[in-house]
């Protein structure tokens, strides 16, 4: 990998370059080919946050660029973060709806026809509320005007480097704390996924949440990232092992669903965002393949999908060479396992059978 090769790289954080950066850094390189460009692609997991003046941003228009940048986009998935558009007066536990009306705001404009921005939504609450979550969750689903097909709770925390470097972290073991089990038993008494991000480290406490909450369907964000950088890049072989173990146990749970994605996110360790330019598709696979084999491996097509994590990933390649590394990896296998990857597995997550539709015509399945 990469970071076997990097033995003086510094994790920095998930965003070391600022949007700034990164637009100098993805300018240097060549026009890249796309790859299989009638491909029909559900993007899963992207966000929106930030303007021009700070120092990281992602807009409706950079996202717009890079859903225009040669890839079949038929549909997104926009997921909460960075308390984006979050209200900043009322109540505490409804601030977050205010997220959920700016992207339906945001997306009410004229826009690319041949893509339907932020189809559904996976929006932020407060899940330590307990089972009163539930007057949240439907404020959100009123202001998201049938949009809202999910909440997001970011558990990912670690005792060690991680902790060192994220600046707000999580309580310590909040999968395993009955208030907020009642609260993830209300997201799925709503109709609503439960979404989350963990560290390898927490496998064990996500799966006591799947047994004590057997209604809910959990979405797995970014493979349940195997941390490899900090104290853990000293056990690469260890930390993959102890992850496919964990990945291999939560597969036995039929209402967990994974992510296949996040890969471009320093805190795996390859160092991507250390390189002199970004990184094409070939080198994403060579490093990539063994997580997303694993994955693929453990859940069958039906419960994973490709997603792009951006702008976070653009920290190691651009929208194009993902796009085309996810195509590189699968080219092997039969169409319906990659309608499945690509776009089936988050319709039918996220309750989007027009879409769905639209994705079947176009590969001819």
């Amino acid at each position: 990998m990469v970071a076997d090769d990097r033995q003086h790289y510094a994790y920095r954080g998930n965003q070391p370059k600022s949007t700034q950066e990164l637009m100098d850094w993805h300018a240097g390189t060549e026009a890249l080919e796309v790859l299989e460009p009638d491909l029909p692609i559900v993007d899963c997991h992207h966000h929106l946050f930030g303007t021009a003046s700070d120092r990281l941003y992602y807009r409706m228009d950079d996202l717009q660029h890079d859903l225009d940048s040669g890839h079949n986009l038929i549909g997104t998935v926009y997921v909460e973060a960075y308390e984006s558009g979050w209200r900043t007066e009322g109540p505490a536990a409804l601030r977050p709806v205010g997220e959920i009306e700016m992207i339906v705001d945001a997306t009410a404009k004229p826009g690319r026809a041949s893509c339907k921005i932020a189809a559904a939504i996976v929006g932020h609450a407060d899940l330590t509320l307990g089972a009163s979550v539930a007057d949240v969750l439907e404020a959100e689903k009123i202001a998201s005007q049938g949009r809202l097909s999910g909440i997001r709770y970011r558990v990912a925390s670690d005792g060690g480097t991680i902790a060192r470097v994220i600046k707000s972290q999580p309580p310590p073991h909040l999968l395993a704390d009955p208030t907020f089990r009642h609260g993830v038993a209300a997201v799925a008494a709503a109709g609503l996924c439960f979404d989350t991000w963990i560290y390898h480290t927490q496998i064990d406490e996500l799966i006591g949440l799947a047994d004590a909450c057997p209604e809910a369907t959990i979405v797995i964000c970014h493979v349940a990232t195997p941390i490899g950088v900090g104290e853990y890049r000293r056990r690469a072989g260890e930390t993959f092992n102890d992850w496919r173990a964990g990945i291999v146990e939560l597969a036995k749970r039929q209402k967990v669903r994974m992510k296949l994605g996040g890969l471009g996110m320093p805190v795996f360790g390859f160092a991507f965002d250390d390189a002199p330019r970004p990184a094409n598709a070939h080198q994403l696979v060579k490093a990539w393949a063994p997580y997303l084999e694993t994955c693929f491996a453990a859940f069958g097509t039906k419960r994973c999908m490709f997603e792009s994590n951006f702008p976070v990933d653009k920290q190691s390649c651009s929208y194009v060479e993902l796009w085309n590394a996810y195509k590189l990896f699968s080219k092997g296998f039969s169409a319906d396992e990659r309608a499945d990857l690509f776009y089936r597995a988050a319709c039918t997550t996220y309750d989007l059978p027009g879409l769905q539709a639209v994705g079947d015509a176009a590969m001819g399945v």
